[in-house]
């Protein structure tokens, strides 16, 4: 599912710079846009693989189902992408900023509730 920056569509270029925005500035020079992609791309990818996302064959839409998301096992799946990606390498720490970054944008954009 992989995407590049070019490929984006308004609402996930929003939402991808919605997220590096929310990101401390210490933490941004670690990091590209291309990582933040990633963790996004690969945090869909274990959704799906856990039956809260399911995507529409023929018009490609996407729909995110409400359940419970287990923050372990979800960090190991991106861990274990990365390792089949190949390219720089993000530590544990740095993908959990960029889980925090996205859950706060959700929060702010009314997709998830505060908890």
């Amino acid at each position: 599912m992989m995407e590049t920056l070019a490929m984006l569509d308004p609402e996930e270029r929003e939402q991808l710079e919605g997220v590096w925005k929310i990101i401390p500035d210490q933490d941004r020079k670690a990091m590209t846009k291309d990582d933040v992609l990633f963790v996004l791309d690969s945090m869909d990818d274990y959704l799906e693989s856990v039956g809260l996302l399911e995507v529409d064959e023929q018009s490609g839409e996407v729909t995110y189902l409400d359940g419970d998301v287990d923050e372990t096992e979800q960090l190991n799946f991106i861990l274990d992408a990365q390792k089949r990606r190949h390219t720089s390498e993000l530590s544990p720490s740095q993908i959990q900023i960029i889980l925090d970054a996205e859950l706060q944008y959700g929060i702010e954009q009314g997709y998830y509730e505060e908890e």
